[in-house]
C-alpha cells in the first residue's frame, strides 16, 4: 500500500466575501485529545473579533432533528460560548459540546445525488436549523467522515438558489489514527500514543513477571500509524497493520452473495500465515532467553479477516465494521496458543487486550494542545482573515498554518476521503523493523 501524500493544491481557495458575525462550531465522531483545545481556542479568537460563537451539542445529532415545531433549544441542542464559559479549559480532558457520530450525508454517494431532494432531506435539514440559529458560518471538527460530511454539506449548498443563505464551512482534521491526508500530524495523535504505550509498557513488565505474552489490539481503522506509534515508544515486540498484508500474508476468497447469488473475489489475510509469523517470533525471542511479550496489532486488520471470522459482525452508520466489537485479539490470541503449542510441544500464557477508548479523552500533552490551538486559530483566519468556505485547515514544519480545499481531499467521483497509510519502505516502517530486529540486547 502507498502513502496518499499531502500535495499542494491544484487550485488555491477563493475569498467568497462573505463577511461573519456569527459562528457555529460543532464537533462529530470519535474524541481525541486536546479536542477542547481547538474549541476552546477557536472560539475565543472568534470573541476577540467580537463574533459570536455557537456551541452545536453532540455533532449532528441535534441539527437533523430541527423542523418548525422543534426548534432548536439553547442548553439542549446548543450553548453560547463566551469567554466565562471558555475560562481555562484549553487543557481540560473530554469534549466540552460532546460528539454523535449521526450522519446527514449518509444518503449522498454521488454528485448526482445531491440533485435528489430525498437524499439531500437531512443536509437541508441541517441547512435550516443553522440558519435558524442566525450563523454564517460552521467549523466542523472531526475525522475523515466528518470531512466528508463538510464537503458534501458545502456541495449541497452550492446547488442552491443564489437568493438562499449560504453557511462558509471549514474543517478542523481530528483523529487520533493520524491517517488523514493532508496534515502531518492530527491532534491528539502523540497523547493517545503516550497513553497507549505506558499501557503497553505495563503490560511487558508484566509479562517478564509472568512469562507470558499478550496480544495487544490498537485503535486504527484504516492506517497503522497509532499501533506504529504506540508500539515504538513501549519497545513492544511486534507491530503489525493493514500496510504489513503484502505478500505472503495475502491471500483472497470467493464470497457468494446470499440474495443476489453473485460471486466476487475478496482480499483477505493468509492467517495461518499471520499467526505463524507471530509464533516464530516468540520461538525467536525464547533461543535469547525471553520468554514474554507483547504483539501490537492495529484493529483494521479485523476487515482483512476471512468472511467465516465476521458472521454477525456489526456496522455503524458509516457503513463501518465494527472493530471493537469483532475483538480481533481474541481471536487470533485462540490461534497463536494452539499454534504454538503444536510447534513447540509448550503451553504458554497469552492473553488478549484491546486497547484504545483509554486514549480518546487523556490529559493533553503540550505539543497537541499547541497544535490544536494553532489549528483552532487557522479556522478563525480562514473564516474571518481569508473569508474562505470548503477548506481544511493544516500545518506543517513550525505550526505554519495552511488551508486546503476540500476538492483535493476527496475523491470527487465517490464523494469519500483518500487515506494515508504507512508509505511500504518509508524510513518510519522501517524504524519499527529495525528496532524489533534489536531486542536481543
Amino acid at each position: 500500500m502507498s502513502a496518499s501524500s499531502s500535495p499542494a493544491p491544484a487550485v488555491a481557495p477563493k475569498s467568497t466575501g462573505r463577511p461573519i458575525k456569527r459562528v457555529a462550531i460543532l464537533f462529530a465522531g470519535g474524541p481525541a485529545p486536546a479536542a477542547n483545545a481547538v474549541i476552546s481556542t477557536c472560539a475565543a479568537s472568534f470573541l476577540n473579533h467580537g463574533i459570536e460563537v455557537v456551541g452545536v451539542m453532540n455533532g449532528y445529532s441535534h441539527l437533523v432533528e430541527f423542523a418548525p415545531d422543534h426548534p432548536m433549544q439553547e442548553g439542549r441542542d446548543y450553548v453560547l460560548l463566551t469567554a466565562k464559559r471558555l475560562r481555562r479549559t484549553r487543557n481540560t480532558r473530554g469534549i466540552m459540546i460532546g460528539t454523535a457520530r449521526t450522519n446527514p450525508g449518509k444518503d449522498v454517494s454521488h454528485p448526482s445525488h445531491l440533485k435528489d431532494a430525498k437524499r439531500t432531506t437531512l443536509l437541508r435539514t441541517v441547512h435550516e436549523a443553522l440558519t435558524s440559529l442566525g450563523v454564517d458560518a460552521l467549523v466542523s471538527i472531526g475525522g475523515d467522515d466528518t470531512l466528508k460530511t463538510a464537503n458534501k454539506f458545502k456541495l449541497f449548498q452550492d446547488a442552491l438558489p443564489a437568493d438562499q443563505k449560504r453557511i462558509s464551512v471549514v474543517h478542523v482534521p481530528k483523529t487520533i489514527d493520524n491517517d488523514y491526508r493532508g496534515i502531518d500530524f492530527t491532534f491528539g495523535y502523540f497523547t493517545a500514543v503516550e497513553t497507549l504505550a505506558e499501557e503497553i509498557r505495563n503490560l511487558l513488565a508484566d509479562g517478564e513477571a509472568t512469562r507470558g505474552y499478550f496480544i495487544a489490539e490498537c485503535m486504527g481503522r484504516s492506517a497503522g500509524w497509532l499501533a506504529y506509534g504506540a508500539a515504538i515508544a513501549s519497545e513492544a515486540s511486534l507491530v503489525m497493520s493493514v500496510e504489513d498484508m503484502v505478500g505472503d500474508l495475502m491471500t483472497e476468497e470467493t464470497v457468494t452473495d446470499p440474495k443476489t447469488g453473485v460471486s466476487t473475489k475478496r482480499k483477505i489475510m493468509n492467517i495461518d500465515a499471520f499467526v505463524d509469523k507471530i509464533v516464530s517470533l516468540m520461538v525467536a525471542r525464547e533461543k535469547l532467553g525471553k520468554e514474554h511479550g507483547v504483539v501490537v496489532l492495529a484493529e483494521g486488520l479485523a476487515s482483512f479477516l476471512p468472511s467465516n471470522h465476521l458472521e454477525g459482525a456489526k456496522f455503524d452508520e458509516h457503513g463501518h465494521l465494527s472493530l471493537a466489537a469483532t475483538n480481533m485479539a481474541r481471536l487470533v490470541n485462540r490461534l497463536v496458543e494452539k499454534a504454538y503449542e503444536q510447534r513447540t510441544g509448550k503451553k504458554r500464557r497469552i492473553t488478549p487486550v484491546q486497547l484504545g477508548y483509554e486514549s480518546r479523552c487523556a490529559l493533553p500533552h503540550a505539543f497537541d494542545v499547541m497544535l490544536g490551538s494553532q489549528l483552532g486559530v487557522g479556522a478563525v483566519r480562514a473564516l474571518v482573515e481569508k473569508q474562505y468556505d470548503g477548506v481544511m485547515i493544516s500545518t506543517a514544519g513550525q505550526l505554519e498554518l495552511s488551508f486546503v480545499p476540500f476538492e483535493t481531499l476527496i475523491d470527487p467521483e465517490t464523494l469519500v476521503t483518500v487515506v494515508r497509510f504507512i508509505a511500504e519502505g518509508s524510513d518510519f516502517q522501517k524504524l519499527a523493523r529495525l528496532l524489533e530486529a534489536s531486542q536481543n540486547y
